[in-house]
C-alpha cells in the first residue's frame, strides 16, 4: 500500500508518519511538505511542494490513499496567505486527487468547522459545519467542508474520510505550538503545574483535546480500513476551568469573556503574541463532540486522556521540545527567538 501524506512535517503529520510506518499494510509513504526536513523517516520519501501554488498530481499518482493535513495558522496578520493554502490549496489538492485517480482521501478537518453549539451535551457528526464567524481558522475549515461536499458529489468512487479532532497536543510539538499561539515572549520554564496560580473561569470555556499520536492512529485506521464520512476525535475528560485547575494545581477565578477577549485583541494588535481573539470565540462557541462513531465504525480508542495530552505538551514547553522538521524544530525561531521577532509576531511565517 502506498500512502501520500500532504503536510507531513507538523504536529499531526509526524504522528501520522509514525503510525503508518508501524503498519505492515503500508509499504511506501510519500511525505509532502512545503519545506523538506533534513532527517529520514521510515518508509518515507520526502517531496517539497507548496499546495498554495503546486500541482501535486505527479507525487500522488499511483497512491492508494492521500491524507491531507497541510494548513497554515500563521501568519495570522496575512489573510491572503492563509487562504491561499487553507482554502485555495485544499481545493487544488482535491482536483489533483480526482485527476490522479486516488481511491481514498482522508482530510484533517476540525472541531472548529462546527457551528456554535451546546456545552452541556454532546453532538454527533450531523451538527452543522458553518464555523465560527470571527475565527479565520473556523471559517476556512467550514469552507473546505463545503469543497468536500462538492468533491464527494462529483467523485462518488472516491472514499472520503473527514477527521474532526479537538485540540491536538503532544510533547514533540511544543516548540511549534508555542511559536504559533504564544509567541516569543512566553517564559517557557515557568509553564509547569504549581507555578500557574490561577485558571481563568470564562463562561463557555469547556473544550476537548486529544493526543497527537492518537490522531495519527485514527488516520492509519482510516486509510487501511473501509470507513467513510466524518468522525469526531476527542479523549476524555472534557477540559473546563475546574478540571484544568485540578491538573495544574491552580485556582479557577471567574473572569468575564469580554475582558479576556479585549486583552487578547490588544496584545495581538501590539504584536506581543500572534493569536487573534477569534480563537477565544471558537473555544467558547463550538459544541462538545460525541465520539461514538469513531469508536464503533473506525475502531478508534484513544490511549491517552485529554489531561495527559495537555500535560505532555506543557512538559515539552518547559523543555523547548521539538522534532527536526521546520514546523516543529526549536531552532526554527532562531537564537533567543529573534527569528520570530523579525517576522513581526504573526506577520510572516517562520
Amino acid at each position: 500500500m502506498r500512502v501520500a501524506v500532504i503536510g507531513a512535517t507538523g504536529n499531526v503529520g509526524t504522528s501520522v508518519l509514525r503510525s503508518l510506518a508501524e503498519e505492515p499494510m503500508v509499504e511506501e509513504i510519500v511525505g509532502i511538505a512545503r519545506r523538506r526536513p533534513a532527517h529520514a523517516a521510515p518508509k518515507t520519501t520526502w517531496v517539497g511542494a507548496d499546495i498554495s501554488r503546486t500541482d501535486v498530481t505527479p507525487y500522488i499518482r499511483g497512491a492508494d490513499a492521500v491524507i491531507l493535513l497541510a494548513w497554515l495558522i500563521q501568519p495570522s496578520r496575512d489573510g491572503a496567505t492563509l487562504r491561499a493554502t487553507n482554502v485555495t490549496g485544499s481545493a487544488r489538492v482535491l482536483r489533483n486527487v480526482a485527476e490522479a485517480g486516488v481511491p481514498t482521501l482522508a482530510y484533517a478537518s476540525s472541531i472548529g468547522a462546527y457551528s456554535p453549539g451546546p456545552k452541556d451535551r454532546r453532538v454527533d457528526e450531523s451538527w452543522p459545519t458553518g464555523g465560527i464567524a470571527t475565527s479565520f481558522y473556523a471559517r476556512h475549515k467550514a469552507e473546505v467542508e463545503r469543497l468536500l461536499d462538492r468533491f464527494e458529489a462529483e467523485n462518488p468512487k472516491v472514499r472520503v474520510v473527514r477527521m474532526r479532532p479537538g485540540l491536538i497536543f503532544k510533547r514533540e510539538a511544543a516548540s511549534g505550538v508555542r511559536r504559533l499561539f504564544a509567541g516569543p515572549f512566553l517564559p517557557s520554564p515557568l509553564v509547569r503545574p504549581g507555578l500557574i496560580p490561577v485558571v481563568p473561569d470564562i463562561p463557555g470555556l469547556r473544550f476537548q483535546a486529544v493526543h497527537s499520536l492518537d490522531v495519527g492512529e485514527a488516520f492509519r485506521l482510516a486509510v487501511t480500513g473501509d470507513a467513510q464520512g466524518p468522525f469526531n476525535l476527542a479523549a476524555e475528560p472534557v477540559l473546563d476551568p475546574h478540571e484544568l485547575g485540578r491538573l495544574l494545581g491552580a485556582r479557577p477565578v471567574p473572569v468575564p469573556k469580554r475582558l479576556v477577549r479585549a486583552g487578547a485583541s490588544l496584545s495581538w494588535k501590539l504584536r506581543l503574541q500572534p493569536t487573534p481573539p477569534g480563537w477565544l470565540d471558537m473555544a467558547t462557541s463550538v459544541p462538545l463532540m460525541d465520539t461514538t462513531r469513531a469508536r464503533e465504525e473506525l475502531g478508534w480508542h484513544p490511549q491517552r486522556s485529554s489531561g495527559e495530552a495537555l500535560l505532555d505538551l506543557l512538559a515539552g514547553l518547559r523543555d523547548s521540545a521539538g522534532v527536526d522538521t521546520p514546523p516543529l524544530s526549536p531552532a526554527t525561531g532562531g537564537p533567543l527567538r529573534v527569528g520570530e521577532l523579525f517576522t513581526g509576531v504573526g506577520r510572516r511565517s517562520t
